[in-house]
């Protein structure tokens, strides 16, 4: 049987390669609807993810989306899944797409809320300033992203990278919030901010 999954692993390989190649030159060629409809296949048709680790875009700062797809087209910030659909994208179209994200409103994911680890969560942001960047109601500002209402999953995963200083691209003011933060009180700010 292990034969068996050694074979087929390279053939899986070539089929994900192909559909990702497909992408790109439909990403590459997209007109504005088509490009949205690419983008809707992962971070949700109205901006509200219901996948696993992908973020929701709706209602995040215009200024925020431009500058995060500037810095993945430029390869500051490597994120292999969206490379091909960033590579070809004119400054314009990614200010368009980040005006149509910034008016979507942003809806919380099917992911359960731990009431308890919301709670601590309420008690860490005041001691981490987490208001100053992301604004009280943590709907963000300008570069700071939105983390109201985003998904639990992502959160979590995006602080553990800023903590240990594995996120290309990202803002060393954000590593410096966290660097020390365990899992457990990451976990409980994403439940918080998810909650919001």
């Amino acid at each position: 049987m292990e034969a068996f999954a050694i074979t087929l692993r390279p053939l899986v390989f070539g089929l994900a390669a192909a559909f990702f190649s497909a992408g790109a030159v439909r990403a590459q060629t997209a007109s504005f609807e088509e490009r949205l409809q690419l983008c809707g296949s992962c971070h949700g048709e109205d901006g509200n993810s219901r996948l696993e680790n992908i973020p929701s875009l709706a209602g995040q700062p215009e200024f925020f989306v431009t500058n995060q797809l500037f810095l993945m087209r430029e390869g500051v910030r490597k994120i292999e899944a969206m490379a091909p659909f960033v590579k070809e994208l004119k400054d314009e179209e990614m200010q368009a797409l980040a005006a149509h994200y910034a008016k979507l409103p942003p809806k919380g994911s099917d992911e359960a809320v731990d009431q308890a680890l919301a709670k601590r969560g309420a008690e860490l942001v005041p001691q981490l300033r987490c208001a100053s960047c992301h604004r009280p109601d943590l709907a963000g500002q300008e570069q700071m992203p939105r983390v109201a209402k985003q998904r639990i999953d992502y959160l979590i995963h995006s602080m553990k990278e800023f903590r240990d200083n594995k996120r290309s691209g990202a803002d060393t003011a954000m590593t410096a919030v966290v660097i020390g933060v365990s899992d457990a009180d990451l976990a409980a700010l994403a439940h918080y901010a998810a909650s919001r």
